[in-house]
């Protein structure tokens, strides 16, 4: 029951799992060990989404859909073939694409916020904001928030001439808090809420202009 988990210990938990199943990336050994990710993996990751999914309405006004990613690869197309993720993804999404992301791994874990990539309409709008003094609001706020930005400009995106054309070529924007590991326990939820908290402001500037 999702009332008898405890959440104190599932940053350490679920890492540990993660590093075993690294080491041990098959069928066999993850069927043999199912009960403990379910159990230290699993349900603590949905029951701390589901804590957190009202505190994200709070933040923005509207209750966003949290979704787990599983831990099983799709390898029909990957050259490859290990059958499993050796990281745990999540994220809660609204439907104009803005989101809050969670990922934790053996080697990092880090919170995130933004759009991931753009629509056509939305690509026009971010070009448009950035060359005006919204683009120097979001500038600003960028720097301040010693957050890392991803995805990646694409050089071979068309911009119109004007200031901030780096900016520009991103067919997203989502700023990123890495090596938050150590503050994840004893309060995941807690430590999280921080993190999106800090970067409510680039959700709120996307929500409003594009």
């Amino acid at each position: 029951m999702a009332s008898l988990i405890d959440l104190t210990g599932f940053a350490p938990q679920a890492r540990q799992f993660l590093s075993e199943l690294e080491a041990n990336n098959d069928r066999a050994w993850f069927h043999t060990n199912r009960q403990r990710y379910d159990s230290e993996v699993k349900r603590p990751a949905e029951l701390m989404m589901a804590q957190l999914t009202p505190e994200l309405e709070t933040l923005c006004g509207e209750r966003p859909r949290p979704k787990l990613f599983r831990a099983h690869r799709d390898v029909r197309f990957s050259d490859d073939k290990l059958p499993f993720h050796t990281h745990l993804h999540a994220l809660w999404a609204l439907p104009d694409g803005r989101a809050w992301y969670f990922a934790l791994s053996p080697s990092y874990a880090t919170a995130g916020a933004g759009i991931l990539k753009f629509d056509a309409r939305q690509m026009l709008a971010w070009q448009a904001a950035l060359m005006g003094h919204e683009g120097e609001e979001l500038e600003r706020f960028i720097e301040r928030s010693g957050a890392r930005i991803d995805p990646a400009p694409d050089p071979d995106q068309m911009v119109p001439s004007g200031p901030r054309s780096e900016l520009m070529r991103r067919p997203g924007c989502v700023l990123w808090i890495d090596g938050i590991y150590d503050t994840l326990s004893p309060d995941p939820v807690g430590a999280l809420q921080q993190c999106y908290a800090r970067l409510q402001p680039l959700q709120d500037w996307l929500g409003q202009r594009l």
